[in-house]
């Protein structure tokens, strides 16, 4: 489950970033009925957020993974 963390830089809430997005606070909202709404806004960066995480995480699992396609050849020891 995620935690929501206050957000450590609360001039990021609206520009790009690979952090997750900030919660806006309750106070945020005008609560007039705006389309789209701060909680809409807020709602749609998270969804963008957790698909790109996603896309990183299988990028780092695939890179993880080694795939050989060729096996080390060592070269004979000599003896002595």
């Amino acid at each position: 489950m995620e935690r929501d963390l206050p957000c450590p830089e609360p001039h990021r809430r609206t520009t790009r970033s690979r952090c997750r997005p900030c919660k806006p606070d309750l106070d945020d909202c005008c609560h007039s009925g705006c389309n789209p709404c701060v909680f809409d806004l807020y709602d749609e960066a998270l969804e963008r957020y957790r698909t790109a995480l996603a896309e990183w995480q299988a990028r780092q699992a695939q890179r993880k993974t080694p795939t050989r396609t060729a096996t080390r050849q060592t070269k004979p020891r000599s003896h002595r």
